[in-house]
């Protein structure tokens, strides 16, 4: 069965690159381009996992991470953090958030999908 994977990122160049690679890899994509968007398409598609950029117009990506692992019917989604922020503190808000892993942008594409096999294959 296909894998399903909900890209959420404001930035459109980036949500399309990375829209093609992973469609490319065989994956089913849904994009989103703000966190409630996000957040709704969470709950409608259920993916197998999210890639999340934490600077997110209407919900930002820690918060859209944390409802989306305290809610029963979307906890077991995988999250991947996509974002800019260096700061070790932002990356240490991310895993209490939830989130699984954490990449900084730019990032590097053989290790992203590697980690993408890791968590959903």
């Amino acid at each position: 069965m296909q894998k399903k994977v909900l890209i959420v990122e404001d930035e459109d160049l980036i949500a399309k690159v990375l829209s093609i690679r992973l469609e490319n890899c065989g994956y089913k994509v849904i994009v989103a381009y703000d966190g409630e968007e996000g957040l709704e398409q969470a709950k409608k598609e259920k993916p197998d996992l999210m890639l999340l950029d934490i600077g997110l117009p209407r919900i930002d990506g820690n918060t859209l991470c944390e409802l989306i692992k305290h809610d029963a019917e979307t906890k077991n989604i995988k999250i991947i953090m996509v974002t800019g922020k260096r700061l070790v503190g932002d990356m240490e808000n991310a895993f209490s958030a939830g989130a699984d892993i954490y990449v900084n942008k730019p990032y590097d594409w053989p290790r992203l999908l590697a980690h993408i096999k890791t968590l959903i294959e």
